[in-house]
């Protein structure tokens, strides 16, 4: 008993040491964020916005950082989406949430509930941002913007039926122009639904109506009043309409994304009304004045059409004169053609038939008939030249067939003589020094050949002389 109860002291029995209480991770994790939670459920935060990301789950991820430190912060979708802007990086805001530990990391970090920009409100922060988008994505242009009819005759005005919006739109029409047809679409102007009436009110004019234009309307107040219609569906319905709409929301200060992306801005509903059509009077005033002048330039045109009308009266023959004039000068215009026909013929015949003399003259066969006979001449000519010439040839092979016969060795071995070698190199000798008694020799006859075997040798005689019998061995059977 007495050991179990020092264990739980964390006191040891043999040294009297109290020991020290050792934590897991997770039970220290645990302890910091009960005490983070509870010393810090509800705080207000300001700095500066950085790494922010918004991934698909809707939640926003961001770091909160002034000079000196920074703090991760995470805001869940269920808190984001009434949010009335987008956050981005180096935004200065003031948040709301509390403090907690992500265990995984051991990160302390700030849950956000609330988040507004410093020195402007969240609407005006959301309304320049979703003016910036719409601007880019062209929803703006003015390229785009449809042309509002000279004179409508038909006009939905989106607007409360029982707002002054209404009111006074249809008393400056009354007074202006009273013949147009106003037909009123009713719609909330005012709350969380209000921008989901305008984009339906817009879709079903242009769908089931038949009217000019589309008057978009409500009176002035807050910029929180007027929000439905500074959000993005209403502006691309506007855009999307195929009616001219005329957006006349507030007061002349006020303006609002409907009004940017309509085709026309007016600054209030009777400005609407106003910019819409004319007086009527004013339209009388322009048509009599019109009527005026027309009569005054029809009555001017037909003076000027008499005047001219008889001119011509004057100028006009009678049809018989003219149509025997006509003929007479037809008859002259037929002979002159006749004449000039016939000797544009006799012409040609003349130039015919010297073309034909000339073409008879150097006709081709002509030019053949002696073109053959030089062909002839010339073949005969060459034919001739050929055998002269080979007969000279002929001659010329003879004498050097015979000259050629004279300088042969067998002509000079059939005079006598004889060609010696010595054996067995047989290199010819032209020298009797260059063999010694026995040596073998082939001599080389006219008809045959000897081999001999070397007797004796005879020396050069003095002066050059050689030393040898000259007169022809007689020949042997």
């Amino acid at each position: 008993m007495i050991k179990d109860l020092g264990r739980e002291q964390g006191v040891s029995l043999s040294t009297g040491i109290e020991e020290p209480k050792v934590y897991t991770v997770s039970r220290l994790t645990e302890e910091v964020q009960a005490l983070l939670e509870k010393h810090f459920a509800f705080i207000w935060v300001e700095g500066e916005i950085s790494n922010f990301s918004a991934p698909v789950s809707g939640h926003y991820y961001m770091v909160l950082k002034d000079d000196k430190a920074q703090i991760r912060t995470v805001m869940f979708r269920l808190q984001a989406r009434h949010l009335k802007f987008l956050p981005e990086n180096g935004m200065k805001v003031l948040a709301q949430g509390r403090i907690s530990i992500y265990p995984p990391r051991g990160e302390y970090q700030l849950i956000l509930d609330y988040l507004e920009p410093m020195g402007v409100g969240a609407l005006a922060m959301n309304f320049e941002q979703l003016k910036k988008k719409l601007a880019a994505q062209g929803i703006f242009d003015d390229q785009i913007k449809k042309q509002l009819p000279y004179l409508p005759q038909r006009v939905a005005v989106i607007t409360s039926p029982t707002g002054a919006a209404i009111h006074d739109f249809l008393k400056v029409i009354r007074r202006r122009f009273s013949n147009i047809e106003i037909i009123l679409v009713p719609i909330r102007v005012q709350g969380n639904e209000a921008a989901e009436d305008i984009v339906s009110a817009l879709d079903m004019v242009n769908r089931e109506l038949d009217v000019d234009v589309i008057i978009l309307t409500r009176g002035g107040g807050s910029l929180e009043d007027l929000w439905a219609f500074n959000c993005e569906e209403p502006a691309l319905a506007i855009r999307r309409s195929n009616i001219p709409v005329i957006s006349a929301v507030g007061h002349e200060i006020d303006i609002t994304i409907s009004d940017l992306a309509a085709d026309l801005r007016a600054p209030t509903p009777s400005a609407a009304a106003e910019l819409l059509v004319r007086e009527k009077e004013i339209l009388l005033d322009r048509l009599f004045d019109s009527r005026e002048k027309l009569i005054f330039g029809i009555g001017l045109a037909l003076k000027h059409f008499s005047q001219e009308l008889k001119r011509l009266e004057k100028a006009v023959l009678h049809p018989g004169k003219r149509l025997a004039d006509s003929w007479m000068r037809l008859d002259s215009i037929l002979s002159r053609i006749t004449r000039n026909i016939n000797f544009i013929i006799l012409d040609r015949g003349r130039r015919l038939e010297t073309e034909e003399r000339g073409i008879r003259l150097h006709s081709p066969i002509n030019k053949i008939i002696s073109m053959k006979q030089r062909l002839d001449f010339q073949a005969a000519t060459l034919r001739q030249t050929l055998s002269n010439r080979l007969g000279g040839k002929r001659v010329d092979l003879s004498l050097l067939s015979k000259r050629l016969d004279d300088l042969s060795p067998l002509a000079i071995l059939n005079r006598g003589y004889s060609i010696t070698r010595k054996l067995p190199e047989k290199t010819i000798l032209k020298e009797a020094s260059r063999v010694r008694k026995g040596n073998q020799v082939q001599i080389i006859l006219a008809q045959g050949e000897m081999e001999c075997r070397v007797e004796k040798t005879r020396p050069m005689l003095e002066g050059g002389e050689k030393r040898y019998n000259r007169t022809p061995l007689p020949e042997s059977d």
